[in-house]
C-alpha cells in the first residue's frame, strides 16, 4: 500500500505521515489536541527549527484557522524533545 504522505507547514518537506508530529483542530470546535481526533490537522517536522518558526511566525494558528494556546506549544515542546531522546 502506498504510504499517505504530508508537507511540514514550517519547511514544507513532504514525507510520509508517520514521519511528522500532528496536530488537529477538532470537527465542529476549536478545541486544538496532539495526535488524536478528527477535524483538520497541521503537521510539523520533529525538528527544533521547524518547531522554533512554526511558534514565531504563528504557522500553526494559521494552518489550522485557530488560535493555538501556550499550552499546546508547550505539549508540542515536550513531545519534540521526547522524539529527539528516542533516536
Amino acid at each position: 500500500m502506498k504510504p499517505n504522505y504530508r508537507r511540514c507547514v514550517s519547511c514544507k518537506k513532504l514525507a510520509p505521515k508517520e514521519d511528522f508530529l500532528r496536530v488537529i483542530r477538532l470537527k465542529k470546535s476549536s478545541t486544538i489536541r496532539l495526535d488524536e481526533g478528527e477535524g483538520r490537522s497541521a503537521y510539523i517536522c520533529p525538528q527544533t527549527e521547524c518547531f522554533q518558526i512554526a511558534r514565531k511566525k504563528n504557522k500553526l494558528s494559521r494552518s489550522l484557522k485557530t488560535h493555538v494556546s501556550p499550552e499546546i506549544y508547550q505539549a508540542l515542546w515536550q513531545r519534540l524533545k521526547n522524539y529527539s531522546s528516542k533516536k
